[in-house]
């Protein structure tokens, strides 16, 4: 799985985050849910979230967009992937969204995971 932190804008008290996803699982998702971890400029935890990456499609990129309320984008300094509360697709084991995860950012924010 491939996930690349595109790009961030700030949008009225809000941090909307769009990320770039690439399922190179071989197989198509029917569900994909991360349960993420939002780090302050101090790296203390801001808040426990969840993403929602919907379907997706063996080796085809979409992108999904989340919009972070009460936070500007310049107050988040990392987001961690902590682990998939959900993963879902034929012949996959419920653990595969994390086997060879691939975080990137195109911004300011660090993934980690």
């Amino acid at each position: 799985m491939q996930i690349e932190l595109n790009t961030t804008a700030d949008v009225e008290g809000a941090c909307r985050i769009s990320f770039l996803v690439e399922n190179r699982l071989g197989a198509d998702l029917s569900e994909a849910v991360f349960e993420t971890v939002l780090f302050d400029k101090d790296g203390a935890v801001e808040r426990l979230t969840l993403f929602d990456l919907r379907d997706l499609p063996a080796g085809r990129p979409r992108v999904r967009q989340f919009q972070i309320d009460g936070l500007a984008c310049g107050d988040i300094q990392r987001i961690l992937f902590n682990g998939a509360h959900s993963c879902t697709g034929e012949g996959l084991d419920s653990g595969a969204c994390m086997i060879d995860l691939n975080l990137t950012s195109r911004t300011e924010i660090e993934l980690l995971g």
